[in-house]
């Protein structure tokens, strides 16, 4: 038996084409998962994954009430799900305008508002969710805004969630990954700016990053990160809900 046990479970997932989402998908998958939800807005990419179980794929933004009026037929008796969708951005607060700031906050908080006011109702008792948070959320850096504000939001709608979905026994928490190998990245200019600092090598440049920045040295793969999601949303963490895994390599110290 597969250690994490979701043997004919349902489960949505946002974000799901890529990244921390995709990895999620594939553990779910392998965990014996019936059938999963997925979203994403990038339709190529979320069209050609295969995770390796029944699937139903919704492109679209999360950010759009819209989109969910599409989702929510699919969600009866859902069992997870992982509120994973997610941007990047980077700029001091002089520097940033209101419309990136609305931005970042609409796909990120915004749309996790949307995916759990449509899924929370729809879900089995005894469900369980994960929000893919951010330490950024937790830790103040100067650039860090508007990502970080979302991300802190992130995090205190999902104490707000566990508290209103626990007489249903259904079960919330976040977690905050520091550094994680995933595209969002890629979405940053510093970053750009990094890799081509290192001759084009973007692995380079992570690890340049983790070196100075993560006291442990490296930064997590997705898979490890979905894994630590795995157990929150499994039966092995049936007593824990409205906590925050802080998963940074010591970031935050």
């Amino acid at each position: 038996m597969h250690i994490l046990d979701f043997t004919d479970r349902k489960a949505l997932i946002t974000g799901a084409a890529s990244g921390i989402g995709a990895a999620g998908a594939r553990l779910l998958a392998n965990g014996g998962a019936a059938t999963l939800i997925l979203t994403d807005r990038d339709a190529d990419a979320l069209d050609a994954f295969d995770p390796g179980c029944s699937v139903v794929r919704i492109a679209g933004d999360v950010a759009d009430p819209g989109h969910w009026d599409e989702v929510a037929p699919h969600l009866d008796g859902l069992d997870h799900a992982i509120v994973n969708a997610g941007i990047a951005a980077g700029g001091a607060i002089g520097e940033t305008g209101f419309a990136e700031w609305r931005r970042v906050l609409g796909t990120n908080l915004d749309g996790a508002f949307l995916t759990l006011s449509t899924a929370l109702p729809l879900m089995r008792e005894g469900g369980s969710v994960v929000l893919t948070a951010s330490v950024s959320g937790i830790k103040a850096e100067p650039g860090t805004a508007a990502y970080g504000c979302s991300k802190a939001g992130l995090i205190h709608l999902a104490r707000v969630a566990a508290k209103e979905a626990a007489p249903r026994r259904i079960r919330v928490n976040a977690i905050a990954p520091g550094g994680v190998d995933t595209p969002i990245w890629d979405q940053t200019p510093f970053f750009r700016d990094l890799v081509a600092e290192h001759g084009g090598a973007r692995t380079a440049a992570l690890d340049a990053m983790a070196a100075m920045a993560t006291p442990l040295g490296r930064y997590a793969s997705a898979d490890e990160i979905a894994a630590q999601v795995g157990f929150l949303l499994s039966d092995m963490a049936a007593t824990i809900t409205g906590a925050v895994l802080v998963s940074d390599g010591g970031y935050s110290l």
